[in-house]
């Protein structure tokens, strides 16, 4: 059993979000939780996060997160469209 850990930042963005988006968003999370790997994982400054690719309301929306194995933890960083998504997640 994997456990799920928000960042201040992720739950800014949720809570942004109207009732039927957050819908979407926790398929989004199930898929994760379910398989990891399902996101590409980057490289360089942002080594080690994976990002997940889904539509939520006809547009591609990302889901930064990391996964630590060892711990059985996948914390979930950020949340966003890809307009300024990765700057925003170096800091």
């Amino acid at each position: 059993m994997v456990s799920l850990v928000q960042t201040p930042t992720f739950k800014r963005a949720v809570k942004r979000l109207a009732k039927p988006h957050k819908a979407e968003l926790d398929a989004a999370v199930r898929a994760v939780a379910h398989n990891p790997a399902i996101g590409d994982g980057k490289i360089g400054d942002l080594a080690g996060v994976r990002v997940y690719k889904f539509k939520m309301n006809r547009q591609t929306v990302l889901l930064a997160y990391e996964v630590f194995e060892a711990e059985g933890v996948i914390k979930l960083l950020a949340l966003g469209g890809h307009e300024n998504f990765y700057r925003d997640l170096k800091r």
